[in-house]
């Protein structure tokens, strides 16, 4: 914890200082210069602080910009999700989230609920299987073939008796996902659950987040489910716009 403690006050230092060399960075954290040599080679291997050229010392890398754009573009679709996905669930009455994808899982990082949800289970903060859930299907829908491929080539958990664990199949269906906009889920991950989702995209196209409708089967049934799917992809589209994609 020492070492932790000291590697995040070298970034505040460089973060306060702009730049700063081995000898001053050991004197604020009082430690000999042996080791705040080590903590710097630590952070500049993970690209958290580079050397400045010329004089030897040190700043903030890329890598630092990278941790706090991924943090701010969670931030931002967090905030401006809430009044579409509020909307979305005071229309359908369903449970909306907004899910990010995390290497191999979904993280629903924003929660409606609409009134005929009310006894609903909280998928705040859960993280859930790509292959299982509309907003992973989604996430393997849009992500580089060699990414999907990667995925796919794993073993696949089955969760219920309806979960898609044959990659041949679910590769089917996540084209499908592509042609009709949004992707859906009936019982796949737990028994007696129903969702669909649609994309959320960045300014730039890039697929960034998803926006999901879940409920119980008997309220989101098969026959109801594409007309779902259409309503969500809307609102995806709309939280899409808000973060800039289409200007």
């Amino acid at each position: 914890m020492q070492s932790v403690d000291r590697a995040v006050s070298v970034l505040e230092i460089l973060a306060r200082q702009g730049e700063a060399g081995v000898t001053e960075i050991a004197g604020e954290l009082g430690v000999h210069k042996s080791t705040a040599f080590r903590l710097l080679g630590v952070l500049e291997n993970r690209g958290l602080v580079a050397q400045a050229r010329g004089h030897g010392k040190y700043r903030l890398g890329a890598g630092v910009l990278r941790l706090a754009g991924a943090a701010a573009l969670r931030l931002d679709i967090s905030q401006e999700g809430v009044p579409v996905c509020r909307e979305l669930a005071d229309e359908l009455g369903e449970t909306v989230n907004t899910a990010v994808p995390d290497e191999d899982a979904a993280v629903n990082i924003m929660q409606a609920r609409g009134t005929a949800s009310v006894t609903a289970q909280n998928w705040l903060g859960r993280r859930t299987p790509l292959h299982a859930t509309s907003s992973g299907k989604v996430f393997l829908a849009h992500m580089s073939p060699a990414l999907r491929d990667s995925h796919l080539a794993r073993r696949l958990h089955r969760f219920t008796e309806r979960t898609i664990t044959d990659p041949a199949m679910l590769r089917g269906e996540l084209e499908q996902v592509i042609e009709q906009g949004y992707a859906t889920t009936l019982e796949e991950l737990e028994p007696g659950l129903a969702a669909v989702a649609a994309p959320v995209r960045s300014h730039d196209g890039t697929v960034i987040a998803a926006i999901s409708v879940s409920g119980p089967v008997y309220r989101l049934t098969a026959d109801r489910l594409p007309r779902l799917g259409s309503r969500t992809a809307g609102a995806a589209a709309e939280l899409s716009r808000r973060m800039g994609y289409g200007f």
